[in-house]
């Protein structure tokens, strides 16, 4: 790195959580998965009752066989950022919780899992489970501490309720920090393909080898089908009242997030980048399609596609304002709109319009 490219970031150090898997965590959290709809209500009970942060639930509602969320349910397993899990399921479900207790142990984290049913019912079920969470509170004390730096870090970004300040300020303000990110030997990956209509040139003529060049030219065209196909491109009524008038206007402001660094390739949902640098997420379905109408169904849904590929943090660029969170890795919301910071100061984390004219 040359000193004029020198800020000081590469000195900035912590102690992150040790892992098996040799990727570094920045949280040390207790997952509680709920494996069916119908363990859900014991599964939240248990982290309720809980009454600690480090507590988090994820689940799958559905009793049939699938197997993006089964993809999903294990990346969180994996996620650095956790630490043990406990799996509740009723039994009847295709997704077990044993399965997942099992991987979990493979990945050398405390876990257990429980059928209601065994467990007498609710309320039992509910005790033990939270006798589970409390003692493992206290064992992942103990967990080993590690020395992590920006290098070791995977952020993910994404951008939701744009107004024209998102494209102006907010995203710009991501895009400055992933260049400095990916300097540092980070790792940034940005999403929304669905949001890059009308710029594939500029992608693929930011592609940092002729295999990249090939991912980020079919990812473009097979998001462009599908849009085509559901008969909608990612631009809303809200955007437009903030705004915005067209995709190809949308798209600018939101592929500006990813900064100016060379793309290294496309990683899929559930799939870590295979190595440090700049990455575009592909969550356009492949290779059938979701035939629902829409092309980017929820703000909730990306940033869990972004955790699950291992970010360690997600920002979220939000013109309008957003009150979605993310489990597993915190979400940083940022908005370039002094009005919407002001009105939703307890859900915004950071308005970086003043610094938008810094070099």
């Amino acid at each position: 790195m040359s000193d004029e490219k020198r800020t000081g970031l590469e000195n900035i150090t912590w102690l992150g959580y040790e892992r098996k898997s040799g990727a570094p965590g920045i949280r040390n959290r207790i997952l509680v998965i709920y494996t069916v709809k119908c363990s859900e209500f014991v599964a939240r009970r248990i982290v309720e009752r809980s009454g600690h942060t480090d507590v988090e639930l994820i689940g799958f509602d559905g009793c049939t066989d699938n197997q993006y969320a089964v993809d999903l349910l294990i990346s969180m397993i994996r996620h650095p950022n956790v630490g043990a899990v406990l799996a509740v399921g009723l039994g009847c479900e295709y997704i077990q919780p044993e399965w997942l207790s099992d991987i979990a142990k493979k990945e050398g984290k405390s876990a257990a899992w429980m059928f209601i049913q065994n467990e007498g019912g609710t309320r039992p079920a509910v005790e033990k489970g939270l006798s589970w969470v409390k003692e493992t509170l206290e064992t992942l004390k103990d967990t080993p501490r590690v020395i992590m730096g920006l290098k070791d870090l995977v952020i993910g970004a994404e951008c939701g309720g744009s107004d024209y300040t998102s494209g102006l300020a907010g995203n710009v303000v991501v895009g400055r920090f992933y260049d400095k990110l990916v300097d540092l030997g980070g790792t940034a990956i940005f999403e929304e393909i669905v949001e890059a209509i009308g710029l594939d040139s500029l992608l693929i003529g930011r592609a940092a080898s002729e295999q990249a060049a090939k991912e980020l030219r079919y990812t473009y065209d097979k998001a462009l089908d599908y849009c085509k196909s559901v008969r909608q491109y990612s631009v809303s009524p809200g955007n437009f009242a903030g705004g915005l008038s067209t995709i190809e206007e949308k798209s600018m402001g939101a592929v500006i997030k990813s900064g100016s660094r060379p793309i290294q390739g496309v990683t899929k949902v559930s799939v870590p980048p295979l190595r440090n640098g700049l990455w575009l997420l592909d969550s356009t379905p492949d290779p059938h399609w979701m035939q629902f109408g829409i092309t980017n169904p929820n703000d909730n849904e990306g940033l869990m596609d972004l955790a699950s590929c291992g970010a360690h943090i997600v920002f979220l660029v939000t013109g309008r304002g957003n009150v979605v969170g993310s489990a597993v890795a915190p979400c940083i919301k940022i908005t370039g709109n002094h009005e919407t910071y002001s009105r939703m100061a307890e859900d915004m984390d950071l308005t970086p319009a003043p610094f938008c004219a810094e070099s």
